[in-house]
């Protein structure tokens, strides 16, 4: 049996979608899956064991190849990946991004059963057009981890274990423990990791506020800090480090996804906007400190136990918009606030440290 996963991006929600591409391996054991993915997510899955294949949808070389006008090189490029798209006739073929940008593969794909949500449910963009299978809507107030796994379920297909499965290496592991072994500071305190970039500009909060926490952090538990984000987020991050009071360690854009996860492995825990990493830090069990704003964290937060989301409770939020001339869904957290859910969640981890 052929099986292809429709899932491109973001990070985020391809993590979301682990516990079901391992509910789909262990219902078919003998199934060839290939997952379809966009190259920003594709370390997430690249390696992973419930997979046969991956194809990388290379939209973003595409996109800025044309802005370039590189059209002779491009449009034969696409053409020979649709052939590739189409090279394998799939029993079934299950649309987990449920957009336009998924549903054009889901309709070049040679397939018997193309299964995703119907007609009914947010920025959908008529994906559920190219579907011949269409499971009844679902309301996206339900997490979006969750939303998937009752897509199979719709199907027949058992979904009630949450397992990632993260490729991670040893050589993953080596290369984070060395960045781990950088970060200056009390080597008998815990060990902490923020992540102060978001891709949307109302999901930041303030530079100087972290930079605050991070010295509060490090008085109260002699803790050591380090600063993750990617390559164009080093001068945010300098910034921040420079107005500490304290050492910290920059290691944004140092490593790949699969390190990012091991090194998350290796703190105590994991002070975060609404992003990629936070996922990331949840799918390896670290405890995660959450700073929401316009987003809703029953949608999309931190999924399973021992995570704090901090959030300023204000009317308008959740609004779901990427700019905002007075976001004070962000503004109004406080240190304090993010110094208390970091002191239960610190508090649990050393409960647990402590028991037999």
């Amino acid at each position: 049996m052929n099986i292809l996963i429709v899932k491109l991006s973001a990070i985020g929600d391809v993590i979301h979608t682990l516990p079901a591409l391992n509910a789909i391996r262990r219902h078919y054991p003998e199934a060839h899956i290939t997952w379809l993915v966009e190259e920003t997510a594709a370390g997430l899955v690249v390696g992973h064991p419930a997979l046969d294949r991956v194809i990388v949808v290379p939209r973003k070389t595409w996109i800025d190849r044309f802005n370039r006008r590189h059209l002779k090189q491009t449009i034969p490029d696409i053409f020979r990946f649709v052939r590739r798209i189409r090279d394998t006739r799939y029993q079934l073929v299950l649309d987990f991004q449920a957009l336009l940008k998924s549903s054009i593969w889901i309709a070049l794909a040679r397939g018997d059963r193309k299964v995703g949500f119907g007609r009914g449910m947010e920025h959908m963009e008529s994906s559920w057009l190219f579907l011949n299978e269409r499971i009844p809507p679902i309301s996206m107030e339900v997490h979006a981890l969750d939303r998937g796994l009752h897509m199979l379920r719709a199907i027949g297909i058992p979904a009630d274990v949450v397992a990632y499965r993260l490729p991670i290496r040893e050589p993953d592991r080596r290369r984070s423990q060395a960045l781990l072994d950088r970060v200056p500071g009390n080597l008998a305190g815990p060990l902490l990791a923020m992540n102060p970039a978001a891709k949307w500009e109302t999901k930041l909060w303030e530079r100087r506020k972290f930079s605050r926490l991070a010295d509060r952090i490090i008085d109260a538990y002699g803790a050591r800090i380090l600063f993750t984000g990617a390559s164009e987020d080093c001068p945010m991050i300098d910034a921040i480090i420079g107005d500490m009071q304290h050492p910290a360690l920059n290691v944004a854009g140092r490593t790949s996804l699969m390190e990012l996860a091991a090194l998350f492995e290796g703190v105590s825990a994991v002070v975060t906007t609404d992003t990629g990493p936070m996922h990331l830090a949840a799918a390896v069990g670290t405890p995660t400190i959450a700073l929401f704003g316009p987003t809703a964290p029953w949608r999309t937060g931190p999924y399973g136990s021992g995570h704090r989301i901090v959030r300023s409770g204000l009317p308008c939020s959740p609004c779901y918009r990427r700019d905002c001339a007075h976001p004070e869904c962000m503004t109004n957290i406080t240190v304090d606030q993010v110094m208390d859910a970091c002191h239960s969640v610190l508090a649990a981890t050393r409960q647990d440290k402590g028991k037999p």
